[in-house]
């Protein structure tokens, strides 16, 4: 991308900041009336969108390698959940290729018309955008993977949202969450004290019907869980 064709981008996106920053200020209110908030939980602004892609986070955050621990092929059938800018649902439409589809879900419309914009400009006709709430993504089923990437500290019911993720996927279908270590030093990231214990994450997926399948360690500032669903007990 030229530098002039970067400026011209940078311009209507700021403009499209200032007004989310604006209008979630309306919306924080009656969001956080619907659903308690539980013990842990952050709220995620519109306006820290800049913090979720700065200029070195495909040298550390390795999106192909994440993709390759999932499985994710082309002509897949994934969602990207909590996907707020995109930026990993665009790499993950470029990967599945016009054959498969990638559902884009947030919370926040705003943030969807980001995502619609985003695949736009990158002439990507293979994402879907999906309006979800705190207890429901509403992804479609049969999906060979969804893939949640740093947002397991907004989740105000995590086992809620977790147990109809596993409803999803398909039989063989794989859950990915990356988050930050609690004992990284420097790099990107919450504060320690907000960063999420992976044996938290492994408790509620079992409570919502799943299993570890991996624990992955090759991020230099992150951990990847990959779960599937409970297999049913021999004999059944």
């Amino acid at each position: 991308m030229s530098f002039a064709r970067e400026s011209s981008a940078r311009r209507p996106r700021r403009a499209a900041l200032a007004l989310a920053a604006v209008l979630a200020a309306s919306i924080a209110p009656r969001v956080a009336a619907q659903q308690p908030e539980r013990q842990g939980s952050r709220e995620f602004h519109p306006e820290d969108l800049g913090q979720l892609a700065p200029p070195d986070r495909d040298e550390w955050q390795q999106p192909d390698r994440i993709m390759d621990a999932l499985g994710i092929y082309d002509g897949n059938r994934v969602a990207d959940v909590g996907a707020g800018s995109g930026w990993f649902t665009i790499r993950l439409a470029r990967r599945v290729g016009p054959n498969g589809r990638v559902y884009a879900e947030d919370i926040n419309p705003l943030m969807l018309e980001s995502i619609k914009n985003a695949a736009e400009r990158e002439g990507l006709e293979n994402v879907q955008t999906e309006l979800g709430t705190q207890l429901d993504p509403h992804l479609p089923s049969g999906l060979n993977a969804v893939l949640m990437v740093d947002i397991y500290l907004f989740l105000k019911d995590p086992v809620s949202i977790l147990r109809n993720i596993a409803k999803s996927l398909a039989p063989n279908g794989r859950l990915g969450i990356v988050d930050y270590n609690k004992d990284g030093a420097g790099g990107p990231g919450p504060d320690l004290a907000d960063r999420i214990d992976p044996e938290v994450i492994v408790r509620d997926a079992a409570s919502a019907g799943l299993e570890l399948r991996s624990h992955e360690r090759f991020l230099r500032y992150q951990y990847l869980l990959v779960f599937g669903r409970r297999s049913a007990p021999e004999g059944r």
